[in-house]
């Protein structure tokens, strides 16, 4: 393949899916728009989100570059079964997730009790990363498999849809769960 071949194969590739992440990225804007109470009520929610929404795109990438390297190795087949390879590789993304989670949390108290600003309690801020961080955990994991399989069958390249997938479900999810969060931490405080 020429370079230029390289170049539109991956543009024709990657496209469709960056319109689908600006989209998402949109929509993601618009649940954070719909926050605005919680974010009152939950003093420190705010900076979290950008943590939060960053590290979903980095412990799911490193997963999705891991599968992607797995495909063209032909070291995973791209289909849901059992393999130890990617059963690992999912275990220490998961873990990764909901323990980088619980830190957001712990390290935003922390850090805006130093600055004297006003924070929410522990408890609350912790409780809100931890379950939105092990339902986007779960979706993040299938959804990101089920794409990456689905567009290498169909001749894909997984290295052009794993940044878009990544950060498009993380977004999306991210503030889907983060809002459910919120409101599940209200319910119960």
């Amino acid at each position: 393949m020429s370079v230029r071949s390289d170049f539109w194969s991956i543009y024709r590739e990657a496209l469709p899916i960056l319109f689908i992440a600006l989209g998402g990225g949109l929509f993601a804007g618009i649940v954070l728009e719909g926050m605005v109470e919680s974010i009152e009520r939950f003093p420190g929610l705010f900076v979290m989100i950008p943590v939060f929404l960053a590290t979903r795109g980095n412990v799911y990438g490193a997963l999705g570059g891991r599968i992607a390297s797995g495909l063209h190795q032909g070291l995973i087949d791209p289909r849901f079964e059992w393999d130890d390879r990617l059963v690992n590789a999912i275990l220490a993304s998961f873990i990764n997730g909901i323990g980088i989670s619980i830190v957001i949390g712990v390290v935003t108290w922390v850090g805006l009790l130093i600055l004297g600003w006003e924070v929410a309690a522990l408890y609350e801020l912790v409780g809100i990363m931890l379950i939105a961080g092990m339902l986007t955990s779960v979706i993040m994991i299938f959804g990101l498999l089920g794409l990456i399989f689905t567009g290498y069958k169909f001749g894909y390249d997984p290295d052009n849809l794993v940044g878009p997938i990544v950060t498009t479900l993380g977004d999306i999810f991210g503030m889907l769960f983060m809002l459910f969060a919120v409101g599940l931490v209200e319910v119960i405080v």
